[in-house]
């Protein structure tokens, strides 16, 4: 399962910002923060991301796409 946020973190401003992450993260969750989703129209969309690799990192920039 995946959430995409069109904030810079899935957690509260200023608050439990890794906690949120934690268990999103524990329960099996991708979590894609900072989307642009200011002109996508509600609908069933294909959602391409492709991050870049870098080892030992907990995050990574990609590209994401709705098809």
């Amino acid at each position: 399962m995946t959430v995409g946020v069109d904030y810079l973190s899935i957690g509260g401003f200023n608050k439990d910002g890794v906690e949120t992450h934690q268990i999103m993260l524990g329960a099996g969750i991708w979590v894609i923060e900072g989307l642009n989703l200011s002109d996508i129209k509600p609908g069933y969309y294909e959602l391409i991301c492709l991050p870049l690799k870098l080892e030992g990192a907990d995050g990574a920039p990609c590209r994401v796409v709705l098809r």
